[in-house]
């Protein structure tokens, strides 16, 4: 996707947006609500068609291929539409027949309702499903004919914490199989440990992206550590200390920015020997909500800048739309479930 743009009654909603997926991975899309991140998924797989920019998704044109893409992709949307008259079973088989997998796909569904938990009502009317079971049956649906690509528009919405969790380490599974998985949420600790590639989105545009590790490092390129003692100013003269790059006291916890974690036994140890009572030395290890929360700090063009100007070139990376992404044999199946 590069350059996309698109307005809504003169509302922005998408920006010069450019995306590029690393294959068989697990891409976030970060972002406050508005920030674009459902638009953009209606343009990735031809549901809308943008004013102007390119895009490419699995090496085909959204719009004008849109049928045989859809073929290749699974979708849950953040509300799914389920027919509730119907038992899961049906559902599934509905949809089975959509993407021309036929009647005969019993031993698949319930492959797919057991993988995701449902097996034991999938027979029941989807109308007397939970909120969590209709997500899980939404995730069968999506995975039924072996997507190559599977998007997931928040799909925890609506879950309890037990619930989201299971539905997270399935999304993860699915790269462990070889699907490449593009996900979008606003729950920054949900996307943590899951995302091994982040975009963070502002006003239809991609502020920043990257691997979570890569990206953290820009702003945190040296190791940071806290550290307390029961007499806090025993602690200053680490400011003079070779290695370290910065010191700054508030109260009783020092914050140390310094050239490598490998100096702090032996910084510890030296105040011990001079009579320093240590009560607590935590490194920190930044989150993706630190991450976002600095690049709100910076504002968003000089975050960009920062960035760009450290960003070493990535490897593996596939724009959802490469033409690398036609590698794939494509699939004789039928179109998805609209």
């Amino acid at each position: 996707m590069s350059g996309v743009s698109h307005q809504f009654s003169g509302n922005q909603a998408l920006n010069g947006l450019d995306i590029a997926v690393p294959w068989g991975k697990v891409t976030v899309l970060l972002g406050p609500n508005g920030a674009g991140k459902t638009t953009a998924f209606r343009a990735i797989t031809g549901a809308l068609e943008p004013e102007s920019g390119t895009i490419r998704t699995l090496g085909l044109d959204p719009v004008s291929d849109g049928q045989a893409l859809r073929r290749r992709c699974g979708v849950v949307s953040a509300k799914p539409a389920l027919y509730d008259r119907l038992s899961g079973r049906d559902n599934l088989l509905f949809a089975a027949e959509l993407y021309g997998l036929g009647r005969r796909v019993g031993d698949r569904i319930t492959e797919v309702a057991t993988r995701f938990g449902i097996v034991d009502a999938i027979d029941n009317l989807v109308g007397g499903y939970s909120t969590g079971m209709k997500t899980r049956l939404a995730l069968a649906r999506s995975v039924l004919h072996h997507p190559e690509l599977v998007l997931f528009d928040e799909p925890t919405s609506g879950l309890d914490p037990e619930s989201a969790q299971a539905v997270l380490a399935l999304i993860k599974e699915m790269t462990n199989e070889g699907s490449t998985v593009v996900m979008c949420t606003h729950l920054l600790a949900e996307a943590e440990g899951l995302a091994d590639h982040v975009v963070m989105m502002e006003a239809g545009s991609a502020v920043v992206a990257g691997s979570p590790t890569s990206l953290t490092s820009q702003f945190w390129p040296h190791p940071v550590v806290e550290v307390e003692a029961e007499d806090p100013r025993v602690l200053d003269r680490i400011a003079q200390w070779q290695g370290i790059i910065s010191y700054d006291r508030k109260s009783v916890v020092a914050h140390l920015e310094i050239e490598s974690l490998d100096l702090v036994p032996e910084l510890i140890a030296s105040l011990v020997r001079d009579g320093a009572r240590i009560t607590r030395v935590d490194p920190h290890r930044p989150t993706l909500e630190d991450l976002y929360f600095t690049i709100r700090r910076h504002g968003l063009p000089q975050a960009r800048d920062a960035v760009e100007r450290s960003q070493p070139a990535d490897h593996g990376l596939m724009p959802i739309g490469s033409p690398a992404a036609s590698s794939a044999e494509d699939s004789p199946l039928a179109p998805a479930v609209p």
